[in-house]
């Protein structure tokens, strides 16, 4: 089997320290190159791979004819144009979340990918973890009956770290941009509904979001989450159905966090815990995209899918504007 052979825009940190590794210990990828300027942002990556080819800039990697597909780990708001040079250097790419700014610059990636014919997608990693493949299954299979509510929460606290593009409405900063696509987009993805009616609150610093809560009705169960830059960190996902409740621990950040559990609570008070200690969702995504991108096959997430949890997120923002 022919390697997918990847380049690197950028020497980010979470690149450096999550995806970059996960591309070298991928069955079927192999790192080959990265574009920076600054031999001491390349040096932790040519530390685990000293055949790594590092080019001094993003343009210079694009036209590197031994590279398949790159990975961009840019600021938000740099997504979507180096998404387009990406594909038109006939590249696969995996672009870090949010992919866009709003749910109509999709179009341009979406028709863009197709021009190109080749696989783009938002790194959204949590579908490719074997804990939220189950959650859907048990939710398909009735485990819990029909459901009722979920309520999810995602936060941290970055305060401190003022230089934090997160922390930058210039930059595309703010919670609900930044793991939003989770608590939101994870609903989606194990129920295959959207919101029928939705309102938000947002309490907002310097022009980001720093606290969002978000109800929405879906067809058949409620939904609330709230995320938040500015709050100890926590997350947690809630299913809740009549027949019993599903309860993951460590949903986003697996390994991090903690360790990922299912708590499966059905009749007569009984729970069972499934866990995953050692899944590597970074790795598994690079597969996954590895395999699509060699065969032309499906793949989890494709930008549609993208799309729909971008529309989401922007509905919330409309909604906190509306009531002001």
């Amino acid at each position: 089997m022919t390697p997918i052979r990847w380049g690197i825009l950028g020497a980010a940190k979470f690149a450096r320290e999550f995806m970059a590794p996960a591309i070298h210990a991928a069955r079927g990828a192999e790192f080959a190159a990265l574009a920076t300027s600054s031999a001491d942002k390349a040096a932790p990556f040519l530390a685990f791979q000293p055949h790594l080819t590092v080019h001094p800039d993003y343009d210079a990697l694009l036209a590197d004819p031994r590279i398949d597909a790159v990975y961009i780990p840019l600021p938000n708001h740099m997504h979507v144009e180096w998404s387009l040079k990406a594909l038109a250097a006939g590249k696969h790419v995996l672009c870090e979340k949010p992919m866009a700014m709003t749910e109509p610059e999709f179009d341009s990636l979406i028709a863009a990918r197709d021009r190109a014919g080749k696989l783009a997608a938002e790194a959204y990693m949590i579908v490719h973890h074997p804990q939220w493949q189950r959650v859907k299954e048990l939710l398909q299979d009735g485990a819990i009956g029909p459901l009722v509510h979920v309520d999810a929460a995602f936060s941290f606290d970055n305060r401190a770290d003022t230089g934090n593009i997160r922390n930058k409405a210039e930059t595309g900063g703010g919670g609900l941009r930044d793991i939003g696509v989770y608590t939101m987009g994870s609903v989606r993805y194990v129920t295959g509904a959207e919101p029928e009616t939705l309102d938000a609150r947002i309490r907002w610093e310097n022009g980001v979001d720093v606290f969002a809560q978000v109800s929405a009705q879906f067809q058949g169960f409620s939904y609330n989450g709230y995320t938040s830059i500015r709050m100890h960190p926590w997350q947690q996902m809630i299913f809740h159905g009549e027949a019993g409740l599903l309860r993951l621990t460590a949903p986003f950040n697996p390994q991090v966090f903690g360790e990922a559990r299912i708590e499966i609570h059905q009749q007569n008070q009984s729970v069972r815990i499934e866990r995953y200690p050692a899944a590597r969702h970074y790795v598994l995504q690079v597969e996954a995209f590895c395999d699509a991108a060699r065969t032309g096959g499906a793949y989890a997430v494709p930008l549609e899918f993208s799309r729909g949890t971008q529309a989401m997120i922007d509905r919330a923002f409309d909604a906190a504007q509306t009531s002001k």
